[in-house]
């Protein structure tokens, strides 16, 4: 058996697998607790996410390339989403593993090179030790090196890896194809891109040192990048799978994610913004600098979830200026008495408990019980979800996932 065919094989196997989850009643019933949640609804029980990914410590860890059997880069990286997906079933939240496989067109820029250089970092040498940005920007003479992202897909280099995948799987499962901007999530929320391109230091300095100098480079990466979703929109090539909410992308008001849907308008789809590197930014420099400048981009989309990793706790008043903002992050680092108060009814309340005190250090089912129980009383009266992410670390224990999802259930339930 040659190396390719084997690799089909593997691909295979596992699409079978993940067709018998795709297809289970429980898929439905996230659908409609999703939807319902996310428009502001009640519902029997509180939604959870206990997120498995792809860039954290153990997760890279876990699903290394070493520990995959597809030897072509190409299907491996088919091979390590099908796994991730079978694994998150097993952990028993309330994702929805949806029944098709996605490829990304080939577009001309990507990670790191969406304004035309090359973004950098400075690491300590030290295995997964620390590191920081190399700043592209330099002197504000470099703003001239930098172009606009485009929306620019190499259609031959897409088709023949749609292809490659519909020869190995496609008579298995559905091959959506995904055309999206290039400038979604954290690529078109500015603050990420401007402390790649300028320094995270540097911008804390120039908004004292050079405010005018920063806004001209915040009001051109705005214009960028609302040049680059209306340039996507214009070519028809968002879909309904081209949106991200860090949740699940399901409302009532809005159509439900669909492979291969067809053009769809920036008004039938989430948008997602945060603004982690403005965190100790104040509110009033925060709205100046950064929101005023986000705001053309997010007011284009049906519905917009705002927040990450970021305390927002002292300017959730600024970000409920957007008309179609639907959910607000609410961090380990934030007051969740203050958010909640702010919050509301009108909002749905992403409460992201710190998951060191969760899974990451010793496993202390007591204190888990306390912090989630002392949270879902905080929150009571809010539309609230508890979202358990940025798990660096479970100690060599991904069991611990499954067996917090089910604490975390009986909490909220009793």
């Amino acid at each position: 058996m040659t190396d390719a065919t084997n690799d089909r094989a593997i691909l295979r196997e596992l699409v079978m697998k993940y067709n018998e989850i795709a297809a289970k009643p429980i898929q439905e019933e996230r659908r409609r607790l999703w939807s319902a949640h996310n428009s502001l609804k009640g519902t029997s029980r509180i939604p959870l996410i206990a997120q498995a990914g792809r860039w954290s410590k153990w997760c890279m860890e876990y699903w290394r390339d070493e520990n995959m059997k597809c030897t072509d880069p190409f299907f491996r990286e088919y091979e390590r989403n099908l796994r991730i997906g079978l694994f998150q079933f097993d952990v028993g939240d309330d994702t929805i593993q949806e029944p098709w496989v996605t490829v990304s067109a080939v577009q001309s820029r990507g990670w790191g090179t969406y304004w035309g250089v090359q973004e950098a970092e400075q690491h300590s040498g030290v295995a997964d030790g620390a590191w920081k940005f190399e700043p592209v920007i330099k002197e504000w003479d470099d703003l001239k090196r930098l172009s606009p992202p485009p929306h620019e897909i190499d259609e031959e280099a897409t088709r023949k890896n749609v292809e490659r995948l519909h020869e190995a799987i496609g008579d298995l499962i559905t091959i959506n194809v995904e055309r999206g901007a290039i400038c979604q999530g954290f690529s078109s929320d500015i603050s990420t891109g401007l402390a790649r391109l300028r320094g995270l230091e540097q911008v804390m300095m120039d908004l004292y040192e050079s405010p005018d100098e920063l806004k001209e480079l915040i009001s051109f990466m705005s214009a960028g990048i609302l040049a680059n979703n209306t340039a996507a929109e214009r070519a028809g090539d968002y879909s309904l799978t081209s949106q991200v909410n860090q949740e699940l992308c399901y409302s009532e008001e809005l159509e439900r994610p669909k492979a291969n849907s067809g053009p769809r308008s920036r008004k039938d789809l989430w948008g997602f913004c945060a603004s982690q590197e403005f965190t100790l930014i104040s509110p009033e420099m925060h709205e100046e600098f950064l929101f005023n400048h986000q705001f053309p981009i997010y007011e284009q989309f049906g519905q917009v979830a705002y927040g990450c990793c970021e305390d927002l706790g002292k300017k959730i008043s600024t970000i409920k200026r957007l008309p179609n903002l639907r959910v607000i992050a609410v961090s380990p680092w934030a007051d969740i008495v203050k958010c909640a108060d702010q919050i509301g009814k009108d909002y749905v309340y992403s409460w992201r408990p710190n998951p060191t005190d969760q899974v990451c250090t010793d496993w202390n089912e007591g204190r888990i019980r306390k912090i989630l129980s002392e949270g879902i009383a905080a929150t009571r009266g809010c539309h609230v979800h508890i979202h358990l992410k940025d798990t660096e670390t479970l100690q060599g224990d991904p069991s611990r996932l499954a067996r917090w999802v089910k604490i975390a259930r009986e909490v909220s339930e009793s």
